[in-house]
Parts: C-alpha cells; sequence; structure tokens
C-alpha cells in the first residue's frame, strides 16, 4: 500500500483595506496568457452569498483598474518590511553607491539636502 501524502495547507490570511497585495489570475497563468500576476491594493471583503466564501475587491496599482471578486487563495501579502528591507540594510559606509540598490540610492537622493554630503541617520 503506497503512503497517502498531505496536501500543503496554506493558513488564511486576512487582509484589510490598504494592504498591499500579489495576486495571481489562475486561468490566465495556467493557459499561459500575459498579465496574469498583478500587485494591488485591497479596497473591501465581502462574502459570497452563494458559496460563503470571503472575497476581496483590489485596485490593480499599475493601472488604478478594479478587480472585484478577488479569492484570497490566490493572493500573497506585500509586506511593509520587505519593500523597505533595501532601503534599511543599504551599505551606507561604502563610497560606491554602486553596492546599494537604485531604490536605496532613490531614497538618498530625495533625503539629502541637494548641497549636503552627509548621508542621513539610520533608526
Amino acid at each position: 500500500m503506497a503512503p497517502q501524502t498531505q496536501p500543503a495547507v496554506r493558513p488564511q490570511t486576512h487582509y484589510r483595506k490598504g494592504d498591499i497585495v500579489l495576486f495571481r489570475d489562475a486561468e490566465k497563468f495556467w493557459l499561459g496568457q500575459p498579465g496574469h500576476t498583478f500587485v494591488g491594493r485591497v479596497e473591501r471583503s465581502w462574502t459570497n452569498t452563494h458559496n460563503g466564501k470571503l472575497l476581496y475587491d483590489l485596485t490593480e496599482l499599475s493601472g488604478s483598474r478594479a478587480r472585484a471578486g478577488i479569492d484570497p487563495d490566490y493572493m500573497r501579502p506585500l509586506p511593509p518590511a520587505d519593500a523597505m528591507r533595501d532601503i534599511d540594510t543599504a551599505p551606507l559606509s561604502e563610497p560606491d553607491t554602486g553596492a546599494m540598490t537604485p531604490a536605496a540610492v532613490a531614497w538618498l537622493r530625495q533625503h539629502l539636502a541637494p548641497h549636503s554630503s552627509t548621508l542621513p541617520a539610520r533608526h
């Protein structure tokens, strides 16, 4: 008798209005169609009256397009800490900005005085 394998169970994540998420349109993905994955902002959650499943309405951030009835099984959170890690870990002691990611360099340029040669203090 072959051993039975347990399916991978992912804990249910509940999203709040304003959360940034990654969404994948499963049909487009499996059919190899373009535009199957996008970054979105949660606008609201609601329960489908036919099956009782919690669904979400998102705004696709790349074009401000509204997307309704999104299944959370195809959503993943994009935590702020991940988005800011490159800035938080930028090698500020390095004289060569080539060692930093473009996002870290852009942040530094925005936060430095136009003629200042000092870097902002790390918190």
